[in-house]
């Protein structure tokens, strides 16, 4: 086991908790969801052009298939912006569980999207994983109806997202990932003039918003380095980590605490992703055996 790439896996994913957290703190400060969503994707792209163009040169705009690039550019955006909505509207650990739902869409679109075969175990854990959601979203939760119909939504585009992202997985990931930051950047910056206002923010604020592109950037560099150094069957059980980030960060900025039948409704929902993740890992390496054995 490479304890390595599953501590850059944790601690990827923990500073994107930080990154929900800002952004969830200037939207509520009045700043406007697509001036964070711009001001984090231009941040990233500057960076990402300032450490890993001069590296890579012409290489990195090298792609298979641009229009799929495009594609998955739009989805990020998209899911971008639906998830900064929904994290004003909802607490964060619960914004957050409600996201955990986009892996078991994705397992159960795979089939048709993705041409991969029909599994008990993922079906088991998109019903398991359902359950759990509407534990959270149950009429005596008390949460914006509005919030979690965009929270269900954003999920379902996380979903799409992560599948468009396998198809542009014969790319260089850094060039995907420029492609998502200048493609979000370009497209929000067209829009710039119809929804900028200049809040009045603190200068720890303005700090704060420029964050966000740095937290995205750094956050989405430790995801890569960890998958380059261990498998994805072995790190994406760790991935339903970042709900206890999520719930440190809601009660230590917003003083935001799941109630106790909350939490058994999260705690399915990570049940089921965990279950379905650690039955895909069994069975690569009961594949991986029995290939050795033969050989």
């Amino acid at each position: 086991m490479n304890k390595s790439g599953i501590l850059l896996h944790i601690a990827g994913l923990w500073l994107l908790s930080a990154l929900d957290a800002s952004g969830k703190w200037l939207v509520l400060a009045g700043v406007p969801v697509l001036m964070v969503s711009w001001m984090r994707y231009a941040v990233h792209t500057a960076l990402m052009t300032a450490v890993v163009l001069p590296r890579r040169g012409k290489a990195i705009f090298k792609t298979q298939s641009l229009p799929r690039q495009l594609v998955r550019g739009f989805l990020m955006i998209a899911t971008t912006v639906l998830f900064f909505s929904v994290l004003a509207r909802l607490p964060l650990a619960e914004a957050t569980a409600i996201n955990f739902m986009a892996p078991l869409f994705v397992m159960a679109m795979a089939p048709w999207l993705l041409k991969e075969e029909h599994r008990l175990h993922r079906w088991l854990g998109v019903l398991l994983g359902f359950a759990g959601m509407l534990v959270v979203v149950r009429p005596g939760a008390q949460l914006d109806p509005v919030g979690v119909a965009l929270g269900l939504l954003t999920a379902f585009t996380f979903a799409l997202f992560q599948i468009s992202t396998r198809r542009v997985a014969h790319d260089d990931p850094l060039t995907t990932n420029y492609y998502g930051g200048l493609f979000g950047t370009a497209a929000l910056s067209l829009a710039l003039p119809w929804f900028w206002v200049t809040p009045d923010l603190s200068f720890w604020a303005w700090v704060l918003l420029v964050s966000t592109g740095v937290t995205g950037f750094f956050g989405h560099w430790l995801q890569a380095a960890a998958f380059s150094k261990s498998p994805a069957t072995l790190l994406a059980p760790f991935s339903y980590l970042q709900i206890i980030s999520a719930a440190i960060l809601g009660w230590l900025v917003f003083g935001q605490v799941p109630g106790q039948t909350t939490a058994l409704g999260i705690a399915l929902i990570c049940l089921a992703g965990l279950g379905v993740a650690l039955t895909e890992a069994r069975m690569a390496w009961v594949r991986t055996r029995a290939l050795r054995e033969r050989g």
